[in-house]
């Protein structure tokens, strides 16, 4: 069996070993080469940035 961290929660499911199930994250974006969270600190410049972006989706079938 693998060596999983103790600090991780663990639940099974039909047999799985399922790893970090409910644990909360935040979103993390690169805008302007940097790594954010939210954009509350951003200035108005950065902010349109961020809206003008192209979004990329893809599609699978």
């Amino acid at each position: 069996m693998m060596d999983i961290p103790r600090h991780l929660p663990l639940s099974e499911r039909d047999g799985d070993i399922i790893i970090g199930e409910g644990v909360d994250f935040e979103r993390i974006r690169r805008i302007t080469g940097y790594l954010v969270g939210t954009t509350d600190r951003f200035n108005n410049a950065k902010r349109a940035e961020e809206r003008d972006r192209v979004k990329h989706a893809s599609m699978k079938s």
